[in-house]
């Protein structure tokens, strides 16, 4: 049963080698015995579960299912979800129970999918460890010392610990991709605009992107095939046409022009890592694909850029909590003033509270020429390397992650847990689809591989994964505890 992809559970249930109650009764013990380990939920809707399992087993019997009916999933606690806890990983919002459903929730609650609960996070998605969170640091199912990867930590430790099929993440420097990593699972962000942000709170708008963490590409692509497309609800949703992603998991790569760029392969990544990424990439050339290398210039300038930037959107979208219009309120305020401070100074946690500063100065008189302007300037230098760049290659091969998860509260420093999305970043500043999937281990810990593709073009990169993933078993590997 834990081996089991959604496909390969969706086509049991079909044919009632077990039920979607059963099965769902099955992840919920799981749950109860082993997330006291992780700390990856926030809330377990066990009573949902049941019903959503009561329903699935209903459209079955009709012969109205679809291929996700009765598959267990997760919400990362940041998608809102209708009469159920929406707290983002924050005090501010731990009593915040959400009047209506995001879009991707819907989408696939209309799909039939059994909502197992909602997962732990950094706190408003700002963070690379899931240690920022005011429910506690989640824990690695690889080795419960270590972090899982951050923002969507919690999504990705129960995906890789088998407490559920699929989670959903959000991504907006990294937070999908390097969890996956760090956690031996495959993690999807798609273009910016392909799947809607409706009902998903807000840490930087123009970076955010939901997306899913699975346990194979395939089951990626059953998963974007039902959340993605035009969300009249979000402007910047695109109508760009969704295809089947699917049906071209089985394309050949042959002729697949795959770039390696020089700047992702220097330090401070650990030369072994890129030893096993480039091991993955002769598994493709192998298969059909050419390998070429390729230079991205600005790439260094990435995490400045991204931080400068998400930080001035940060502190204009959390201007909201304010304990009036939203979130935490204090008790027995002085005046207006005093309700304001406190209030906001007792619901957010000491990374929102810098990130917030960062942008609030970085938009002020002071800062905002020579600082947000610049990185505005830069962001376009770094979108135009990859336009020129897939003039050459359909897609580009890296490392997900400089290192393997490192132990929790060893970055006490705020720059060196920055230097974590180094390699994913640039992804979210040019609004490009990237997927991180298994290549290896390392010293008993997860290495992922990353391939970042062309606008809209995710269905290139889950083909390239999904070939990969028939040849290579690391995505199959549970961590002991949890098998």
């Amino acid at each position: 049963m834990l081996l089991k992809t959604i496909s390969g559970i969706s086509h049991a249930l079909k044919k009632k080698e077990f039920s979607c109650v059963e099965l769902t009764k099955i992840y919920l013990s799981r749950i109860k015995t082993l997330n006291p380990a992780l700390n990856a939920f926030i809330t377990i809707t066990e009573e949902t579960a049941l019903n959503d399992a009561h329903q699935a087993d209903q459209r079955i019997a009709l012969g109205s299912a679809t291929p996700l009916t009765g598959i267990p999933i997760a919400h990362k606690d940041m998608f809102c979800t209708q009469g159920i806890k929406t707290s983002c990983g924050s005090k501010m919002l731990d009593n915040f129970i959400s009047p209506y459903d995001a879009t991707v929730v819907q989408k696939l609650k209309e799909a039939g999918a059994v909502l197992l609960g909602k997962t732990n996070m950094d706190e408003f998605s700002m963070g690379s460890s899931n240690e920022h969170s005011f429910y506690g640091p989640v824990r690695n199912p690889w080795n419960l010392e270590a972090v899982p990867g951050g923002s969507s930590g919690g999504s990705a430790a129960v995906v890789a610990a088998r407490l559920t099929l699929a989670a959903t993440g959000a991504d907006a420097g990294g937070s999908i991709r390097q969890p996956a990593a760090f956690t031996n699972v495959t993690g999807l962000k798609p273009t910016y605009g392909r799947v809607s942000r409706y009902g998903m709170i807000a840490f930087a708008s123009s970076f955010d992107q939901g997306g899913t963490l699975t346990r194979s590409a395939e089951d990626a692509a059953m998963l974007l095939n039902v959340i993605a497309g035009m969300d009249p609800k979000d402007s910047t949703s695109s109508n760009q046409p969704v295809p089947d992603f699917t049906q071209t998991l089985n394309a050949t790569l042959k002729k697949v022009r795959i770039g390696l760029p020089k700047e992702f392969f220097t330090d401070p990544l650990d030369p072994k890592i890129a030893d096993l990424v480039l091991t993955a990439a002769q598994t493709l050339e192998k298969m059909g694909a050419t390998l070429h290398d390729l230079s991205l210039p600005h790439t260094p300038l990435t995490i400045p850029t991204y931080h400068i930037l998400s930080s001035v959107e940060c502190a204009s979208n959390l201007a909201r909590y304010d304990g009036i219009r939203f979130g935490h309120c204090c008790e027995h305020p002085k005046d207006i003033d005093d309700w304001y401070e406190r209030s906001r100074a007792e619901g957010f946690g000491l990374e929102v509270k810098h990130r917030i500063l960062m942008g609030t100065y970085l938009s002020s008189k002071e800062g905002y020429e020579d600082f947000y302007i610049k990185a505005q300037k830069v962001r376009r230098l770094i979108a135009n390397d990859y336009i020129e760049t897939f003039k050459k290659v359909d897609l580009i091969l890296s490392p997900t992650t400089p290192t393997t998860a490192f132990k929790i509260g060893s970055k006490p420093n705020r720059v060196a847990m920055y230097l974590s999305d180094l390699l994913t970043a640039s992804a979210n500043l040019a609004g490009l689809p990237s997927l991180s999937i298994p290549c290896g281990f390392l010293d008993n810990m997860p290495v992922g591989l990353l391939l970042t593709g062309k606008p809209f073009d995710e269905a290139r990169l889950l083909n390239v994964a999904h070939q990969y993933q028939r040849n290579a078993d690391w995505h199959r590997r549970l961590p002991k505890e949890f098998s």
